[in-house]
């Protein structure tokens, strides 16, 4: 995709590093349909790439997205739901599915869906200029994108119902104490600090990170059986691979390992 400024959504890339990029800073990214599809053809575009090793998903202008636009709402509302929905739960899914890190970066405001696909990222930075609000409850709707999937797993069940039932505004403070963003950065060094984070993580073992998201993101849906199978299964595979053979080999050399993701 070009990094054509009039299109609703970008995909810029810089060597191992992709950017997904809401593009609609007069409409605080606010996601319409055309943005929807961008967003899945993105994402899918990413999932055969085998050279990513990390992506950032960021918004333009002074807030990370304000959800769904709901300008885009005529009269038949349910068939606009769905197609704004299905292509975002598409997208969602493939960067689910990556092996690569997958980061947002967050200023601003963050509502509705934009909210929720932010929960969905493995890791989220965050400006101190962040307000967060799921404000589904406030247009009379349910979670979309995932929201209803990682919110209690971040913050536990009780303080889901709170955030989704009531609604309140939470600061860049109280989303790093609740444990929904990882680090706070003050705004003029959101930049900064999001690509210090993507290149770290872009020199690292790919294919090891893919294994232990999974691992991770299936740990509630198993027994401690299950899970050590699948530790053990990952841990063996891991061994095979050139990013392993390079760790061990660092370690006798005394060396920091240089991975290539493989």
């Amino acid at each position: 995709m070009p990094p054509d400024t009039d299109s609703p959504l970008l995909l810029r890339r810089d060597g191992a590093l992709a950017r997904i990029v809401f593009n609609r800073p007069r409409q605080l990214n606010a996601i319409d349909v055309a943005t929807a599809e961008a967003f899945e053809q993105a994402c899918a575009t990413l999932a055969t790439d085998p050279g990513l090793r990390v992506v950032v998903v960021q918004g333009e202008g002074r807030g990370f997205g304000a959800g769904g636009d709901l300008r885009a709402f005529g009269d038949d509302a349910p068939a606009t739901a769905l197609a704004l929905i299905e292509p975002m739960h598409r997208g969602l899914l493939h960067l689910s599915r990556l092996d690569a890190p997958v980061i947002a970066s967050l200023q601003g405001s963050v509502s509705g869906g934009s909210l929720s696909l932010a929960l969905g990222c493995d890791l989220a930075i965050a400006a101190d200029d962040l307000r967060l609000n799921l404000a589904y409850a406030q247009v009379a709707a349910s979670c979309d994108v995932g929201g209803s999937w990682h919110l209690p797993r971040l913050v536990g069940l009780r303080r889901a119902m709170e955030i989704a039932l009531l609604g309140p505004s939470l600061d860049a403070a109280t989303a790093l104490s609740w444990g929904l963003v990882n680090q706070v950065v003050p705004a003029a060094e959101l930049a900064q600090a999001t690509t210090a984070l993507a290149q770290r993580l872009a020199q690292g073992p790919t294919a090891a990170y893919g294994r232990l998201k999974r691992l991770l993101r299936a740990a509630h849906d198993h027994d401690l059986p299950t899970q050590l199978d699948l530790e053990r299964d990952g841990f063996h595979q891991s061994t095979r691979t050139a990013d392993f053979r390079e760790a061990l080999q660092a370690f006798r050399e005394r060396r920091a390992p240089r991975f290539q993701g493989r």
